[in-house]
């Protein structure tokens, strides 16, 4: 029986069966997506604003994507990092001829982060692996990455951390400098934080890093997870900043919605991660590989880049509107299709509200309200969706 011949209750009742129970769902079961549309299983259709947590960086079924997993299913699915295959190659020479370096795969955001990691101690001098990592910031669910997320909440339990993580305050350049010391191997940060609540660096902070990292030796790795294939309306953050990191890890949206990750490293930083000493079994496997290829043709012929920037301006001009209107919020932050809208209230009750008028978007950090649409987003559902979240928060300044 298919998942789209259950109702949302039945799925339900499936899952409280068979599925451990470490997420919080919500209770829909969701059957078909196209663009940034998706349907549940009674046939609503809602406007998704937040589509797969930002991996579905083209949508719902980008038809490119779709064409190209078909077309490597039927040829060739999985092979060992022993052979050689096309569409790594491709893929790699797509990823670092728009940025820079050479690239590892691997599936997901957190296994880029501790290759990242793993390299930054391989390539600085034996007995340098301290990394400093920034308050608010979220690096994966790993163990590693997890202590590199300097936020206590996510260390509850878990405990001992990994050795060698050292917080510093977001944007405070001095503390960065004092926790340096001759341990030291790299500094890893988001060049816009995303589950920290859409946080952009101030000005001259990243580059600031750099001459940090420069001076005393260190590697700089910039977590491109989020911000990575076209985010912030460059094809990666660091170029909109003008800061190049000698790392950079990629996932989410990196394959148009298939699982896979990557970090890119500097020519002459990459070889110091030596045969043996990291692998992936199922990075850059063929199908992951050939959707990663579409991606990029996608966001290149459809000039996504450019639609991503005029969407970014549109939101920005909603968002602030509102805010001259509504005294509930705070703050708004927009960063390409990185939209933050900061409330003096808690956030969360406004998915749900959203959810009820058929829009879907996320809270984070309290009291973020968070957008990461699709960068193929057109103006009209742009306009939807800004008016319903207006609706949503007018209702919630009323009952504040």
């Amino acid at each position: 029986m298919s998942a789209a011949v259950r109702t949302s209750q039945e799925t339900i009742e499936l899952f409280d069966r068979y599925v451990i129970p470490n997420y919080g769902r919500y209770p829909i079961s969701l059957v078909r997506g196209e663009g940034s549309y998706v349907w549940d299983a009674e046939g609503n259709r809602y406007l998704d604003l937040f589509p797969g947590w930002g991996c579905n960086i083209l949508g719902y079924c980008p038809p490119r994507v779709v064409q190209a997993i078909q077309e490597q299913a039927a040829q060739l699915i999985h092979v060992p990092n022993t052979w050689y295959t096309e569409q790594q190659g491709l893929f790699a020479e797509a990823l670092c001829s728009r940025g820079f370096g050479k690239a590892f795969f691997c599936n997901s955001g957190a296994e880029a982060v501790e290759g990242a990691i793993k390299l930054a101690r391989l390539h600085t001098p034996e007995g340098r692996y301290k990394i400093i990592t920034f308050e608010n910031g979220f690096h994966g669910r790993t163990m590693a990455a997890v202590t590199a997320t300097a936020q206590p909440k996510y260390h509850q339990g878990l405990g001992p951390m990994v050795a060698g993580f050292q917080y510093a305050p977001h944007g405070d350049l001095d503390a960065v400098r004092e926790l340096v010391d001759d341990e030291t191997c790299g500094i890893l940060i988001e060049p816009v934080q995303g589950e920290g609540g859409v946080n952009l660096p101030p000005d001259g902070f990243l580059a600031g890093l750099r001459e940090i990292a420069d001076e005393r030796g260190l590697v700089l790795i910039f977590d491109e997870v989020q911000t990575g294939m076209g985010r912030t309306g460059d094809w990666y953050a660091h170029q909109r900043f003008g800061v190049q990191p000698d790392i950079m890890t990629l996932a989410k949206g990196v394959a148009g919605g298939v699982a896979c990750g990557a970090f890119i490293a500097k020519d002459e930083v990459a070889p110091s991660l030596r045969p043996g000493m990291h692998a992936s079994t199922f990075g850059g496997n063929p199908i992951a590989m050939a959707a990663g290829v579409a991606t990029v043709q996608t966001i290149e012929e459809d000039g996504l880049l450019e639609n991503c920037r005029q969407m970014s301006d549109r939101f920005a001009e909603h968002f602030r509107s509102l805010q001259e209107e509504l005294s509930i919020i705070s703050e708004v932050r927009v960063c390409g299709m990185m939209v933050g809208v900061d409330l003096t209230i808690p956030a969360a009750p406004a998915v749900g509200k959203c959810m009820s008028r058929q829009l879907l978007v996320n809270a984070t950090h309290d009291t973020v309200l968070r957008l990461l649409p699709a960068l193929n987003i057109t103006a009209e559902q742009v306009d939807e969706g800004c008016e319903t979240i207006a609706q949503v928060l007018r209702e919630m300044q009323d009952e504040a």
